[in-house]
């Protein structure tokens, strides 16, 4: 398979902690330095590359900072607190794979860039909160934030974690300036953790405003690589390929897929919402439908270490693949 001229690389939160899920300072610059390596590799092949990231952990530590100093310090909105972890992550990403670049002779550099994304005010996300972030907790220290208004969930054995409002990305509204940061030859981190949630239209006198929320960094980084006309969508976790029948007897990994069998997997429940669902449902968002004159689209889900393989089209992961058929395909 002929390697993709422009693939957008989602890193999942395994690539920005440490493996028991550290999220000190330098337990993500280890993370992040490793994951980098990855990366490099692709980007070394000649591949255009934009990468997008998670930041549930950081935003999580930010709301906690929130919280134990309000009685100095104004708390700021979930809205800031993206922001200031796309910044930080995004400056240690550059510094990281920059370095793993100039390792492997290549003289790219990489650029951090603070990014909007779009979501309409009357999104239904915004009545019922489901995305996790932040730390897990017992039951106790859950149940005492939750009388203070956040809403909690069971999350199991790890105990119970926050979930904020998701509502569903609209578009990145600085593609614009990804786009030209690609064409000097950047590689380009952004949209991270799914983006600054604003709404409002960003054009004739209409100002954007940012809001109270989490946009899913999955689905996000499925619009972000339609917008910028990628042929590939990688989004990276912390196993190698999406299952189904998970945490029973009849467990089993799935590779090559089509977007019907996928949907039916999805539909019987077989993803959790707050961890595998959103990556399956922006694989096949980016992957489907099968437009007359688009270019074939591959999304694959896999693990960190395997970004490079699955860039080259070897056999890993979970791999969808649109097929417009004979009269669509690419002359």
């Amino acid at each position: 398979m002929d390697l993709p001229r422009r693939v957008v690389i989602a890193l999942g939160g395994n690539a920005m902690t440490a493996p028991d899920g550290s999220a000190t300072p330098g337990a993500q610059r280890d993370a992040i330095a490793v994951a980098a390596g990855h990366v490099a590799d692709v980007v070394a092949a000649g591949v255009d590359v934009v990468l997008t990231h998670g930041n549930g952990p950081q935003v999580g530590n930010l709301l906690v900072k929130n919280e134990l100093a309000a009685h100095e310090v104004p708390p700021v909105p979930l809205d800031w607190c993206v922001a200031q972890t796309q910044a930080t992550i995004a400056f240690t990403v550059a510094d990281e794979l920059d370095a793993a670049l100039a390792a492997r002779g290549s003289d790219r550099r990489t650029a951090g860039l603070v990014t909007r994304t779009l979501v309409s005010a009357d999104d239904p996300g915004f009545r019922e909160p489901t995305k996790p972030v932040g730390r897990f907790l017992p039951r106790e220290q859950a149940e005492r934030f939750a009388a203070l208004g956040q809403t909690w969930e069971d999350r199991g054995e790890r105990g119970w974690r926050r979930v904020v409002a998701s509502p569903e990305p609209r578009a990145v509204v600085d593609v614009p300036a990804i786009e030209a940061l690609c064409a000097a030859g950047f590689v380009v981190v952004c949209a991270g953790g799914g983006g600054i949630p604003v709404t409002g239209e960003g054009r004739d006198g209409h100002a954007l405003s940012g809001v109270e929320a989490v946009v899913d960094k999955d689905l996000t980084a499925a619009v972000l690589a339609a917008q910028l006309g990628a042929d590939a969508l990688v989004i990276a976790t912390d196993v190698p390929n999406v299952m189904v029948g998970f945490g029973t007897p009849s467990a089993r990994p799935l590779g090559r897929v089509t977007a019907a069998e996928l949907r039916s997997h999805a539909a019987r429940g077989q993803f959790a919402r707050g961890s595998m669902g959103p990556k399956v449902e922006a694989a096949l968002r980016f992957v489907e439908p099968a437009v007359p004159g688009r270019p074939r689209r591959r999304a694959v889900i896999t693990s960190l270490e395997h970004i490079a393989d699955a860039v080259r089209g070897d056999d890993v992961g979970t791999v969808l693949q649109n097929d417009p058929g004979p009269a669509t395909k690419e002359e």
